[in-house]
């Protein structure tokens, strides 16, 4: 028989039964970096989700760049962050790279526009003030465009205008910037009315090119034909009725401005289609002077000084400017070994049929369509060109086209280019040329001949005189001392208490003695006729 201790349960104590471990079963404390990890996974995937675009930005220069700090503004409300600042590869740039809000997304576009704000002054406008508290920061304007872009160039100068503001932009060419600036004001008829919006040398480096742009509703008064001019400074101007100063605005006057307006007669009405160039003129007098359609080039050729002529010197035909001179050279013949001074001008053939009467308007059309037969009949009909003196002051010269019945036939050469007008010798020159007939006339005198004869003249007067010296001379001498005795023996005898004074006086007392006594007889022989025959008779007591 077994121990009874060695059998299961005799002790009373239960016996232990092993449980096999699951495989599954996973400790409460593993819970918590579970949870952890997956909240973390879900905040990265948020944040990925939620994550904006990536843009870079370069500059000339990192002023006000700084990573982590710069913003990134549209309409002022903050659409992202500069996350580093970096130079470029070759050094020249600043690469900025900026993370931006999910809802920016929409905002990249091609022609979307970076720039920096700082306080800046131009073209009389202050802006950026409110960075010197802030801090600068990266503005942003949005462009119309549909294709994306996140790499960009930004801007140094800030745009005048947003995108989206009503108007239209036009283009202008010009000699040179003046006083203008991005900024400056355009006005019409003294109202501002747009701005300057950016500039550029030509790239010949002949002039400028400026983008500016017309607010609406003004942008409508751009026509075609309108003219633009610079408004800076003041226009002083002295004429008959007084001193007269002329300037859009005071702000003009400081930092410059441009002006527009549309002449009354302009031949084309229609409103100007935006990126439309102009040409911009110095002034207004210029900008709205005439500016005809047809211009012909003919060249004059003078042989004379043409000091005093200018290039824009007018062209004066019977007192109406028909042309300009737009180039003054010189020329050397070889052959006849002298030189000349071609003078080229532009002439406008519809001013010579623009006053035609409203019975002929088709001949102005004629003439001004057979532009060579109408300049071949004027110059058979003796046109000619001349210099004159338009000011006696000054000195300056213009060119006047006028007739010459007694001038050489003249021809066209139309296969030279320019062609070439026959001109007239001016006043100055005309004058010369009879100084010059003169003496030659004079040097055909014989002056020898005509010296001999009058040495010979001088040598018989010479003996006259000697002659009057010594024969009437002294005659005269004794005639003149009788004349002188008979003189003072006649003064004399006119003194009051000479005897023939005294002799006078009582011959002219007889004589009015004389007078009364016929006087006297004249009354009697009135009253008593018949005394005559009868004689006078004794008064009757």
């Amino acid at each position: 028989m077994s121990d009874p201790v060695d059998r299961p349960g005799a002790s009373g104590v239960p016996e232990a039964v092993a449980t096999p471990r699951s495989r599954w079963r996973i400790q409460i404390i593993w819970l918590v970096p579970l949870i952890a990890v997956l909240i973390g996974g879900w905040l990265a995937a948020k944040a990925i989700v939620e994550r904006g675009p990536t843009v870079t930005i370069s500059f000339e220069t990192g002023e006000g760049l700084e990573a982590g700090k710069t913003k990134i503004k549209f309409k002022n409300v903050d659409i992202g962050v500069v996350k580093s600042v970096a130079l470029s590869s070759d050094h020249r740039r600043v690469i900025a790279t900026a993370e931006l809000t999910r809802e920016a997304s929409p905002l990249l576009v091609d022609d979307t526009r970076f720039w920096m704000v700082r306080p800046r002054i131009s073209g009389g406008t202050v802006s950026g003030i409110g960075t010197l508290l802030t801090g600068s920061f990266i503005g942003m304007d949005v462009g119309n465009s549909t294709k994306p872009r996140h790499d960009y160039t930004g801007l140094e100068i800030p745009p005048v205008f947003a995108s989206g503001v009503p108007g239209r932009e036009f283009i202008l060419k010009g000699a040179d910037m003046g006083s203008l600036d991005v900024g400056s004001p355009i006005y019409y008829r003294r109202l501002q009315v747009g701005q300057i919006t950016s500039y550029q040398l030509d790239p010949d480096g002949k002039g400028v090119t400026m983008h500016v742009f017309v607010n609406s509703p003004y942008d409508k008064y751009v026509r075609a034909d309108s003219r633009f001019w610079q408004a800076s400074g003041v226009d002083v101007s002295l004429d008959a009725t007084g001193v007269k100063v002329n300037t859009e605005s005071l702000v003009a006057i400081l930092i410059g401005g441009l002006a527009f307006e549309t002449p009354d007669d302009a031949a084309d009405d229609a409103e100007a289609a935006a990126k439309t160039q102009f040409v911009l003129f110095h002034d207004r007098a210029e900008a709205m002077r005439r500016h005809d359609r047809i211009v012909d080039t003919y060249a004059l050729v003078f042989k004379e000084s043409v000091r005093g002529l200018a290039v824009g010197a007018p062209v004066d035909f019977l007192g109406i400017v028909v042309g300009e001179v737009v180039a003054i050279n010189t020329r050397y013949d070889p052959v006849a070994k002298q030189f000349s001074i071609p003078v080229e001008i532009h002439l406008f053939p519809e001013r010579f049929t623009s006053r035609y009467t409203k019975g002929d308007q088709g001949a102005g059309g004629r003439l001004t369509a057979d532009r060579q037969k109408l300049a071949q009949t004027l110059v058979d009909h003796g046109l000619r060109a001349q210099l004159r003196t338009g000011n006696l002051l000054t000195g300056q010269l213009y060119v006047a086209v006028d007739f010459f019945p007694n001038a050489p036939k003249g021809k066209l050469d139309w296969s030279a280019n320019p062609p070439e007008l026959p001109t007239a010798p001016g006043g100055l020159q005309s004058l010369q040329e009879s100084v010059t007939s003169l003496l030659a006339k004079l040097n055909q005198i014989p002056f020898g001949g005509i010296g001999k004869g009058a040495q010979k003249t001088l040598t018989d007067a010479d003996s006259l005189l000697r002659q009057l010296r010594t024969d009437v001379v002294p005659q005269a001498r004794d005639t003149l001392a009788a004349a002188q005795t008979a003189l003072n023996s006649a003064n004399g005898a006119l003194q009051p208490d000479s005897a023939l004074s005294q002799s006078t006086s009582d011959a002219m007392t007889e004589l009015a003695r004389t007078a009364s006594a016929f006087r006297s007889l004249a009354d009697y022989l009135e009253r008593h006729p018949e005394a005559l025959i009868r004689g006078k008779q004794e008064d009757k007591k």
